[in-house]
């Protein structure tokens, strides 16, 4: 009787588990309607920071893949090279709030809203100047991310044609 309750108890709980690990989100799994899928950036978390950006109400970093670090720190695009294909840059967006801890006036992350991915491939992306755009919104209520269904219209090729010469990049490497 002993042994039939253990098993009874082992595979509900094996059970419970099998249904949370069917419903929590990957967030891997993700594709933009463009087809730029959010694998590709697998890792985005600990890539180094090329700079930071805020407008009013949202506070952006932006971080690229080594391969694009490396093409920064030898010059691109000032030195008039583009960057290799296979370089991934993402802006990581949040809301504002004012610090209630900090001793002086400041504002900090508060909720994250959105990552911004460019991906530059020369073949796939021809149409768009090498580099591929898709917005994967968070709803922190959910814990959960969407591809933008919109993400072509947001902020893409259209968006980045006015730093044509700098390789469709608004942002440099800041020195430290």
């Amino acid at each position: 009787m002993k042994r039939k309750l253990t098993i009874t108890m082992a595979t509900a709980v094996l059970a419970v588990l099998c249904v949370a690990a069917l419903y929590a989100q990957d967030k891997y799994s993700l594709k933009s309607p463009s087809g730029i899928a959010f694998s590709d950036f697998r890792g985005y978390e600990d890539w180094s920071v090329v700079s930071s950006a805020r407008t009013d109400e949202i506070l952006k970093v932006i971080v690229a893949n080594p391969k694009m670090i490396k093409a920064f720190k030898a010059g691109v695009p000032s030195n008039n090279q583009l960057f290799p294909d296979g370089s991934m840059i993402v802006k990581l967006q949040w809301k504002l709030k004012k610090s209630t801890e900090a001793p002086f006036v400041v504002e900090v992350p508060d909720v994250f809203s959105q990552a911004f991915v460019m991906e530059k491939d020369s073949k796939r992306f021809q149409k768009s100047g090498g580099w591929g755009y898709a917005v994967f919104n968070y709803e922190a209520a959910s814990d959960k991310f969407t591809a933008d269904a919109k993400s072509l219209s947001d902020c893409g090729y259209a968006c980045h044609t006015p730093v044509k010469a700098k390789d469709y990049i608004f942002h440099p490497y800041q020195k430290r």
